[in-house]
């Protein structure tokens, strides 16, 4: 079974993630998989060097991530260019993975942005973890040493919670402790498992 999880920036999607491997399901994580695309010496950084010119790269050689994160989630022109990079590069990866997991396993692809690629019906299911914006902002605060309008504007670029919603097969709603979203999480997978 194919399986999408998604959520905003900071909404403890991560935590889920985690908590679905131990459970035993195959996790394809999409950050990882998009950091290691344009990672140095790849085509994709090559490709982002391209679009953005040599000023996003660290003295390594190495993307830099904030600088470029200044540069896209306040332009949605620049940011769909880098989506264009990224995201075809980012679904090969997870194609491959893919067929390397077991035949009956659960396999959940960990996609950030899974509502706003419009590749959500790909997915057998599709889990959404959604926190409130408050809550969001306060953990990039606290967690991430964001700005206030760092964070707000990093919400303000994805997909909001009605659209997230519309997508969703499972709702999980991370507002409680962690033990009451390990449950919620493990009555999901046994759905799951179940269906």
């Amino acid at each position: 079974m194919r399986v999408g999880l998604t959520g905003g920036i900071a909404s403890g999607k991560s935590t889920v993630s985690a908590i679905l491997a131990e459970l035993g399901a195959v996790v394809i994580d999409g950050d990882k998989l998009a950091r290691e695309v344009v990672e140095k010496g790849t085509p994709g950084l090559d490709q982002v060097v391209a679009a953005f010119g040599p000023e996003i790269l660290t003295p390594d050689g190495d993307m830099d991530r904030a600088a470029v994160g200044r540069i896209v989630f306040n332009d949605e022109a620049k940011r769909k260019v880098l989506e264009g990079i990224v995201h075809p590069l980012v679904f090969e990866r997870y194609a491959a993975l893919e067929a390397s997991a077991p035949q009956d396993g659960l396999v959940v692809h960990d996609i950030p942005l899974l509502a706003e690629s419009g590749r959500a019906d790909t997915f057998d299911a599709v889990i959404v973890v959604e926190t409130p914006a408050e809550v969001q902002i306060e953990r990039m605060l606290r967690d991430r040493g964001w700005t206030r309008e760092d964070a707000e504007s990093r919400i303000a670029a994805q997909a909001t919670p009605e659209q997230r919603r519309a997508i969703a097969t499972h709702l999980i709603v991370n507002t409680g402790t962690r033990e009451e979203l390990r449950a919620r999480v493990e009555q999901v997978y046994a759905e799951l498992t179940r269906a």
